[in-house]
């Protein structure tokens, strides 16, 4: 399905800021964080071009309802499965070169094991990219991008915000492993365990995880569906 493209008059015509929303959904594979992104074809400014899916504010709808439909729309997602909270509101003058717009940008949040197969999959439309790797952007959603993980970085340091990227059963290694695939660093497990456990951030649910390469390991999840400020790390 194709969507319809905005057309936004040029600077010296343009007498007031649209409004647009940008979102930056992230989730966790195979120890990899990975970044929903959709391609941009805006001639002659981006051509061939990778972007955040997002675009202009109904005058009828908030911000965040934009985020949802855009969510839904571009990103191919259930707005449902995802956990939005807002970022930052980009303003840059030349953000945009078709003309003056001022984007409210959010961060989403989903883990692997809601989305259906086709949320999983990549298409022409949607696909999931690696965070680490060096890709330019259109617009400014590098920099959105980069704002956008160094507060994820930041939040799950000091809240239980991984409990929205992670299952709702998980085992420690996995969790270790999502808070490594985020930070991009190694934590010491030893440490890393017994500061979770002493928290009583998680639960164990007295079962273990079956298959896979290695022994049984016991299931967690987190003691509250609310995120909580505390020091996990």
């Amino acid at each position: 399905m194709k969507h319809k493209k905005h057309i936004i008059a040029s600077p010296e015509h343009l007498r007031f800021a649209v409004l647009a929303t940008d979102i930056a959904i992230f989730t966790v594979r195979d120890k990899k964080l990975l970044v929903r992104l959709i391609p941009v074809d805006r001639p002659p400014y981006f051509t061939d071009i990778k972007g955040l899916p997002g675009g202009l504010i109904d005058p009828k709808e908030t911000a965040e309802e934009a985020a949802l439909r855009h969510t839904k729309d571009k990103a191919r997602i259930d707005p449902k499965k995802v956990h939005f909270e807002q970022l930052y509101t980009f303003s840059s003058l030349p953000r945009d070169p078709r003309g003056r717009v001022v984007a409210v940008a959010y961060i989403g949040l989903v883990p692997w094991e809601k989305l259906s197969a086709s949320e999983q999959a990549d298409s022409e439309e949607a696909f999931w990219f690696p965070t680490i790797s060096k890709e330019t952007l259109a617009y400014d959603h590098n920099e959105i991008l980069d704002m956008a993980i160094k507060r994820l970085r930041s939040k799950i340091a000091y809240t239980t915000m991984a409990k929205k990227i992670l299952p709702d059963e998980f085992t420690l290694t996995e969790m270790e492993e999502t808070y490594e695939s985020i930070l991009l660093s190694d934590l010491d497990k030893r440490n890393f365990r017994k500061k979770i456990l002493k928290l009583k951030i998680v639960t164990p649910l007295k079962r273990k995880k079956e298959g896979g390469a290695h022994r049984p390991a016991e299931l967690y999840r987190f003691t509250s569906e609310k995120i909580k400020e505390i020091e996990v790390l």
